[in-house]
């Protein structure tokens, strides 16, 4: 079907419901203000960029729900206007402290302007929607976004209740309609968590494809004839691509990655930590913790070696050794896997979008220099997915289900469920349960009641996200990622207590729709069962 070799890559983009109104500044809102800035804004002006030139690109974006909603809240646009300026202020302060020194003087500059730019632009041109900017180049037919389940939740954990499957499935897809007036063809698994009982869910919400990990695809019953070179057809008719494991690991490799190279900046490094008190006041928490400022001047440097500061022209020279790399890498691969399948291939290239520009300060510049550099390239061109889907015989791919699986720690659910989160799914469970019985109590209900059973659907979705659990997995921030599952289901516990007694405070229900104030459109029905 192509008379080139296919790249796709897909980027997912998602930050828990972090917003906390009760906090005139709470540390957990900076990771959604830290991905806005370091990572969404960059990849727009990439776009712009590109577009602008005629450089062809393509990219598969996946916006999760959680995140599109916390995009368009205004308490949380007005407190991320208030956190560029905080930046703006300290660089100026940075610019002037670093005078003396031309390599650090450089890096406060580099740092200031990208902070100013990036205001101006979220104010002016994006007018505070960066989902207006990304839908712009989607109808231009440059991206593709995707959705994915409501709150991200761990999918597999919840295929004995179909009711929460499609309640997550419904919502996701509802708020994606409203946002870009259309539906989404692909559907992304939240940690890439494919169960054979997700086929049937899918299917019947009509998405066309999903993205499993290399080894669910690869010790999929049939195995696979083609690996993960070409997409096979699920038992219920779903395209599912499986993820090219080379492509992950010359990124993802702790030790091999091309961000790892030591001339590359160093994340985790920060004047935040090294100045005086007095110079960073005002990122300090009001327990007096430090956290990041954002002004990073050291490289990684190799191990055992006094750090050496950060050269972005150094920097620059071997992005673009590594995206010439990267290109001429999957080309052999494609290549290869032709000899066997006789067939030109595709290698999907799927990475957490926070890496780039987040974690991976050149991130963006290598996603940027991989499509100018394949522009030059005869052989292999950018593809969504979507588009490729599109053009295939369904009925002349090979049928293969795939194998239980994620992209998380050992590929399976580790993560997610272990002696740190473990006692979080018996409340979990028995909330989907009880929201269940209560969308099954009362289905024609109107006024306040429907108003309290909205609330309730909200919590016990909003106490599903995968985060929270990886949170505690991982010890960061575990204090938060706990108490909002307890005040979750403590919400909705006094809900469901409030219904059997038909008594609801009207003044706590309208301050609990003010905090939690996702999805303001959800219809507590979705919890019904089909019939």
């Amino acid at each position: 079907m192509n008379d080139r070799y296919s790249l796709s890559l897909v980027l997912h983009a998602h930050v828990p419901f972090v917003r906390q109104p009760d906090y005139p500044r709470f540390l957990e809102e900076r990771w959604l203000f830290d991905a806005i800035l370091e990572t969404y804004l960059p990849l727009i002006t990439m776009f712009e960029r590109l577009d602008a030139e005629r450089i062809p690109f393509h990219l598969g974006l996946v916006i999760s729900p959680t995140l599109s909603h916390l995009l368009q809240d205004p308490l949380l646009i007005e407190r991320f206007l208030e956190y560029l300026d905080q930046r703006i202020v300290f660089g100026l302060s940075e610019v002037d402290r670093t005078r003396s020194n031309p390599d650090l003087h450089r890096l406060a500059r580099m740092y200031y302007d990208r902070v100013v730019e990036a205001k101006a632009l979220f104010t002016g041109r994006y007018e505070h929607n960066i989902l207006k900017a990304l839908d712009f180049y989607q109808k231009k037919g440059k991206i593709e976004l995707l959705t994915t389940a409501a709150t991200h939740a761990f999918l597999p954990f919840y295929t004995t209740y179909p009711e929460d499957i499609q309640a997550q499935m419904e919502v996701a897809i509802s708020s994606h309609r409203a946002l870009f007036g259309r539906l989404p063809h692909g559907f992304w698994l939240p940690e890439a968590a494919w169960h054979p009982a997700l086929d049937e869910y899918l299917r019947s919400y009509n998405f066309s494809y999903t993205i499993v990990d290399t080894h669910g695809l690869l010790l999929g019953n049939p195995t696979p004839q083609k690996g993960t070179f070409a997409p096979v057809r699920s038992p219920n008719g779903m395209i599912v691509f499986g993820r090219d494991i080379f492509a992950s690991r010359a990124i993802l490799d702790p030790d091999r990655g091309y961000p790892a190279d030591p001339v590359y900046r160093d994340f985790y490094r920060d004047i935040g930590y090294e100045l005086e008190q007095e110079l960073i006041e005002p990122f300090l928490e009001p327990n007096g913790e430090r956290t990041p400022t954002g002004y990073k001047y050291w490289a990684i440097t190799q191990r055992g070696q006094q750090k050496n500061w950060y050269n972005p022209d150094l920097a620059a020279e071997h992005v673009r050794s590594h995206a010439q790399s990267f290109l001429l890498d999957r080309l052999k691969q494609l290549k290869d896997a032709e000899q066997i399948t006789g067939e030109k291939g595709i290698s999907v290239c799927a990475y957490n979008a926070d890496l780039f520009g987040h974690r991976w300060f050149e991130g963006p510049q290598f996603l940027e220099t991989l499509f100018r550099e394949a522009a030059n390239m005869d052989e292999v061109s950018f593809v969504n997915l979507g588009s490729y889907a599109h053009k295939i015989d369904r009925e002349h791919l090979q049928k293969v289900m795939p194998e239980f699986s994620s992209w998380g720690l050992n590929g399976y659910a580790e993560t997610w469920l272990d002696a740190s989160n473990d006692w979080m799914y018996p409340h979990i469970l028995r909330a989907i349960e009880r929201m269940i019985e209560l969308a099954e109590r009362f289905p024609n209900d109107g006024g306040l009641k429907e108003r309290t059973l909205n609330q309730a659907a909200r919590e016990v979705l909003l106490a599903q996200s995968a985060d929270w659990a990886a949170i505690q997995h991982g010890g960061l921030s575990s204090s938060f990622a706990r108490s909002m599952v307890e005040e979750c289901i403590q919400n909705f516990t006094t809900i469901y207590d409030s219904l059997g007694g038909n008594y609801i405070s009207t003044e706590w229900l309208t301050q609990l729709e003010r905090k939690h104030n996702i999805f303001p459109d959800i219809n507590y029905r979705v919890f019904r069962k089909k019939r």
